[in-house]
């Protein structure tokens, strides 16, 4: 199968590359390294992912463009059987900073991936999606069609990025599936998350810093329990048209994860308290009912065992990683 996978230079888009070059796919990734964190980072992942398809039988193409650039996006879609749109600028507090840049890149870099696929014969576009579109919870877990309140400029344009691929499902009949991730971590993390921040300063004899009281709580997700469902909507058509949550069904407060890390690498560090950081949300809970529902979809990994799990990749890849989370 012609994958395009969007952003796929990053994380989570990085992780899909690879895995579906492991599967014997045809990989196309565009990516524009963007210096949201340290670009070493996307570049050891092209190069983990290049690997990958010589010792298999997939492809690896990388494209350094922009999904904001209609015509390098048309192109690259019409070429595709099924797009994975992981593009996106990231960052609650980068949107706080300056909103109009995730209203560019989320909105009308999706909307250029919409406009190219909605005539073509597509499997479907996976949207990712996030569980910033929430906000403020009405209620706790997260219910897919609870009321949405985004606090931050983040939020908005994932939300709005979420109600174009529905409308261009009901419209156009284009298929598309936005997953609303909540909070993924794993190996080759953004530098600038709670575990691999906490991880990273354990591990160098510094104390975690928890920005606010600690009492906020996020439901994690490993990133193989993401691949897993995105892998699934190659072929399955059960969601077409839905968001779903993809989150692990378990939460956390932020003050017991710097406990767990810091007692999993050095009991004697105390943890620091900063300033809570605007538009940040207070506490994140994923109902994945839907998403088991109609695609089996069944998190298997709990945040405990996940912190274990990343703290042996971190050292095992400390070399290279640690650098450049430590400038980021």
């Amino acid at each position: 199968m012609n994958i395009l996978v969007t952003g796929g230079a990053g994380f989570i888009g990085g992780h899909l590359a690879e895995s579906f070059v492991t599967d014997g796919h045809q990989v196309t990734v565009l990516d524009n390294l963007e210096p949201f964190y340290d670009v070493g980072i996307k570049r050891h992942t092209i190069e983990t992912t290049r690997t990958a398809a010589n010792d298999t039988d997939g492809t690896y193409q990388f494209v350094e463009g922009d999904v904001r650039d209609a015509d390098l996006v048309t192109q690259l879609v019409t070429e595709a059987d099924i797009v994975y749109h992981q593009a996106a600028q990231a960052g609650v507090r980068t949107s706080v900073e300056d909103p109009s840049k995730p209203n560019s890149i989320n909105v009308n870099g999706t909307m250029n991936v919409l406009e190219a696929a909605r005539d073509t014969d597509l499997e479907r576009v996976v949207l990712a999606s996030s569980s910033s579109v929430y906000g403020v919870p009405e209620s706790l877990p997260y219910v897919e069609d609870q009321r949405k309140q985004p606090t931050s400029p983040y939020g908005v344009s994932k939300l709005a990025a979420e109600e174009y691929a529905r409308v261009f499902h009901d419209v156009y009949g284009l298929p598309t599936v936005s997953l609303r991730y909540f909070t993924v971590y794993g190996p080759r993390m953004r530098p600038n998350m709670a575990i691999s921040n906490f991880v990273s300063r354990c591990i160098n004899g510094e104390p975690p810093v928890i920005y606010g009281d600690g009492t906020q709580t996020r439901d994690f997700t490993q990133v193989g329990d993401v691949v897993r469902v995105n892998h699934q909507l190659m072929t399955d058509d059960a969601a077409d048209g839905e968001a779903l949550n993809v989150g692990s069904t378990d939460n956390i407060s932020i003050d017991d994860l710097a406990r767990v890390i810091r007692n999993e690498i050095d009991p004697s560090l105390e943890i620091v308290y900063d300033e809570a950081r605007a538009g940040d949300a207070e506490h994140t809970h994923a109902d994945v009912s839907k998403a088991n529902r109609l695609l089996g979809y069944d998190p298997s990994t709990s945040i405990r065992e996940g912190v274990r799990s990343f703290i042996e990749w971190y050292e095992a890849n400390r070399d290279w990683y640690e650098p450049l989370v430590r400038r980021s």
